[in-house]
């Protein structure tokens, strides 16, 4: 009997791909798509989802997520804000909604043996351990994504896109006349759509206050802003306040509405310390060097790891910009690159 596998369809190219790779290597495909709220664009991606389960010939189901996805994205989208930290919904998004409801009815409902995403990135078994490495496209690979995902997981999830470059999966869905073949790449944000920013969403829902700029070094007030919201750590533009050199977002305080700012070597720091990292796998080794990045947009760099009982010292061997409150601190093999975990700073 062929094995079953539930594809994560939105409709879009990736997924489109994956769900026929899948039903042409003879797996019993399924189509499965979360409807995140009862909006014009949840709907739109459910339709489209549908045109191309259609397509391919798969049966098509439709799971209504939208109160989580309420709680545990938006939610915490908009509270992370609030907290003047700087959020990241898809990696949430991935563990409450791909590897958690869809993941779930795939599994318990849909009696799948596997669940599949369009995601670029590989899983590899080494002895009995399923290990997450990065995917051929070092343009696409997301597993800076993926670092709440455990051994559970992994071991049911399926990745058909590891080996291939973005230019030869859309050459794909064009020589299949997939419905996905000139769709674009999907926004970070999928809850927030054009013309609306999330500059603009968020001052519909904090509306504006008026809050100082704050020299970090001096503590002199050198201007005034409309909502520390607007701002995150290392940020330039916008600041809009004349100096010697540029300015740059040094810090937050959400309690004050102040925003603190100074020059760009105030940016730089060598240590952090992380709470509740989740391992993909036990980690024997205590004390490691290792590549990190504290956000997608970077190279990872070498650090010194050390796990204590209640937290995980990260030393950087050179130091680092920028680091902000709410993104992720994710921790890389320094040999072959796989995951080896994360936690939100």
């Amino acid at each position: 009997m062929n094995k079953k596998v539930a594809v994560a369809l939105s409709g879009g190219i990736d997924s489109s791909v994956t769900a026929l790779m899948l039903k042409n290597e003879g797996y019993d495909v399924v189509g499965l798509t979360a409807v995140t709220s009862d909006s014009d664009a949840a709907n739109l991606v459910a339709k489209n989802a549908e045109l191309v389960a259609n397509k391919i010939g798969i049966p098509f189901y439709k799971l209504d997520v939208s109160k989580i996805f309420n709680e545990k994205v938006v939610e915490y989208f908009v509270n992370t804000y609030k907290r003047g930290e700087t959020p990241n919904p898809c990696i949430m998004c991935n563990k409450y909604m791909k590897w958690g409801s869809l993941f779930e009815y795939a599994i318990n409902d849909l009696k799948a043996d596997y669940v599949a995403t369009g995601h670029y990135a590989s899983i590899k078994d080494d002895n009995g351990i399923y290990k997450l490495y990065p995917a051929s496209d070092e343009h696409k690979d997301q597993l800076y994504f993926l670092f709440l995902l455990d051994q559970a997981h992994l071991k049911k999830t399926l990745f058909p896109l590891s080996e291939f470059k973005k230019c030869d999966v859309r050459e794909f869905a064009i020589k299949n006349d997939l419905p996905s073949k000139s769709s674009k790449e999907s926004q970070d944000i999928c809850f927030i759509q054009a013309p609306m920013t999330t500059k603009k969403y968020l001052n519909d829902i904090f509306k504006s206050q008026t809050g100082n700029f704050v020299e970090k070094s001096s503590g002199k007030i050198l201007g005034t802003h409309d909502g520390f919201w607007q701002y995150t750590i290392g940020q330039r533009k916008g600041i809009g306040i004349a100096a010697p050199e540029a300015l740059y977002v040094t810090g937050i305080d959400s309690n004050t509405n102040t925003v603190y700012v100074g020059y760009k070597d105030q940016l730089f720091s060598d240590n952090l310390t992380l709470f509740d990292v989740n391992w993909c796998y036990p980690q024997k080794e205590r004390n490691f060097l290792a590549k990190v990045k504290i956000r997608y947009n970077m190279q990872a760099v070498y650090a010194e790891v050390k796990i204590n009982d209640n937290d995980v010292q990260i030393r950087f061997l050179t130091p680092i910009s920028a680091v902000a409150k709410g993104q992720a601190c994710v921790i890389y093999d320094i040999n072959d690159g796989h995951l080896l975990g994360g936690a939100f700073i």
